[in-house]
């Protein structure tokens, strides 16, 4: 149904956009620091339920809808450069802290470790752009059942993001001793992800294309 070679561009696709630090990294990595491995693991089970949902509404026809209305897809573009914005200013402002350096924060409960996690993925522009723009690109729809193709491609994505997401919550905790012992390195962390960040708002706010 799928050729291996959508699987392995969807599975690059996929690691690449993980690995680049987002809203997501910043939620799970803070909730495993302050409040444990399970408390990461539950959120996470909320950033799962938000991919599936973006698979299901990107091959249900999310596409179509941007299309025909741009102004939703300028709208949810903007939101998402908004909150990139402002995740980057969190993490340069003077008196920000990494995302690996603990912070006393309240408790919150498993239901709400799993709402945000939920909406903090269907917040997030690049899952949104990874799902109407990207995957896409590797169905073949000379090999028919498009919607099929679209759904195990999607399915791809999910099992890469949902792995090396679940490592990072397991290992939070101690990636945040090491630095914890080289303040140094937590300041040039917190600068890196907040520049990162901050270009990947300007660079959605600057992009003028439509929808694919």
């Amino acid at each position: 149904m799928i050729e291996p070679s959508g699987v392995l561009g969807v599975s690059v696709v996929a690691l690449g956009m993980v690995l680049t630090p987002g809203p997501n990294m910043i939620y799970l990595v803070s909730r495993s620091i302050t409040q444990g491995r399970r408390a990461g693991m539950i959120s996470l089970g909320g950033v799962a339920l938000g991919f599936l949902m973006y698979l299901l509404a990107a091959n249900l026809g999310l596409s179509v809808v941007f299309t025909a209305v741009p102004e939703l897809y300028v709208t949810v573009k903007l939101a998402g450069a908004a909150y990139l914005a402002y995740l980057a200013w969190n993490a340069l402002k003077p008196g920000g802290v990494s995302v690996f350096a603990p912070q006393d924060v309240p408790y919150d409960s498993p239901r709400r470790l799993f709402t945000m996690g939920l909406m903090t993925n269907l917040l997030n522009p690049k899952i949104a752009i990874m799902y109407v723009s990207l995957i896409p690109q590797f169905v073949d729809l000379g090999k028919g059942h498009v919607l099929l193709q679209g759904l195990l491609l999607g399915s791809v994505q999910i099992v890469v993001s949902i792995a090396v997401n679940l490592a990072i919550v397991l290992a939070a905790g101690t990636i945040a001793v090491f630095l914890a012992r080289r303040p140094s390195w937590l300041k040039v962390q917190r600068w890196l992800m907040g520049t990162v960040l901050g270009g990947l708002a300007l660079t959605l706010a600057a992009d003028t294309s439509g929808p694919a």
